[in-house]
């Protein structure tokens, strides 16, 4: 019998190391280039897949995990033993993914002999990549210590909250065809060597930031987290097919900082298809000085 067991799906880009260190099970969503469709997390690594978007002219698509895949993975955990089943799905704003979790889940509980005897919890990430990946770490590494899963609900709950990323994109093909930046400023922006940098922040992906040419955009980004990350809590970063820019990143945040990030997320392929496989950022909790800033900003506009 299992006390409990932690999943995630792929878009949450959990490191392997972290992954085999903890135990941590990957549901794998399935990713659409025309006529082939790869599983993303379980059968095409994020290189792999790289190397098929700059082959395809057309726009990647990704699937959202059904109902029936939730009601054998469930039925399955039931027949294991599995106690505490915690899930760590994708942004819902984003994909049906996990409202087909939760919806699943109701049905499963109410309807199947036995299933009384799991608690199944579903997390809404809110984000993509690492910034819902930490925080199943963060569960695994709480619940390894020892805690009790009824004290690790609302910290995951919080952290979810606090999680926020800065990311630059090296290319506007990818976020032009998508529709996340208008052509004409996609025109504009490649004539004039601009670099958007990108926020995932309370479901949503918008541009806060730009920087002339490839050689600045690092540096803004480092000045961007300087300026609105916690003082002394951890962060990661987030890289694309540039192992490079990942490595310039750490070792400019790290002076920055002070300390270096805890995990690095190399983006599948939720946030390749509408950023590209080039891009570098960080994810770290928002300070509660600017929360409070943005909140009387967002009271004064409303």
């Amino acid at each position: 019998m299992t006390k409990y067991k932690i999943i995630v799906d792929a878009a949450a880009d959990i490191p392997e190391e972290a992954r085999k260190r903890y135990g941590i099970e990957v549901l794998p969503i399935p990713v659409a280039l025309g006529d082939r469709t790869v599983q993303s997390g379980t059968e095409i690594s994020a290189t792999e897949f790289y190397k098929l978007m700059e082959a395809y002219n057309g726009i990647p698509v990704t699937s959202q995990i059904t109902p029936y895949a939730f009601e054998e993975l469930f039925t399955r955990e039931l027949e294991a033993g599995t106690q505490e089943l915690l899930l760590f799905l994708i942004n819902s704003k984003g994909s049906a993914t996990y409202n087909n979790a939760v919806v699943t889940r109701e049905r499963f509980l109410a309807g199947h002999e036995g299933a009384e005897q799991m608690r199944i919890h579903v997390f809404d990430g809110a984000s993509y990549t690492g910034g819902y990946g930490y925080a199943a770490i963060l569960a695994a590494q709480k619940l390894e210590m020892g805690a009790e899963v009824d004290d690790v609900l609302p910290l995951v709950e919080q952290q979810l909250k606090k999680q926020r990323i800065y990311f630059g994109l090296y290319s506007l093909k990818y976020a032009g065809k998508s529709g996340r930046i208008p052509s004409a400023a996609v025109f504009v922006g490649e004539a004039l060597g601009i670099k958007p940098i990108m926020q995932v922040w309370d479901h949503a992906i918008t541009t806060v930031g730009k920087a002339r040419g490839e050689k600045k955009l690092i540096r803004e980004i480092v000045k961007m987290v300087e300026d609105d990350m916690e003082p002394n809590t951890p962060y990661s970063l987030v890289y694309g097919c540039e192992e490079a820019d990942r490595d310039e990143i750490c070792e400019e945040l790290t002076k920055k900082i002070g300390y270096p990030p805890v995990y690095s997320f190399q983006i599948g392929p939720a946030v390749a298809i509408n950023a590209g496989p080039r891009v570098v950022g960080a994810i770290f909790e928002v300070s509660r000085k600017k929360l409070g800033k943005e909140s009387k900003k967002q009271e004064k506009n409303g």
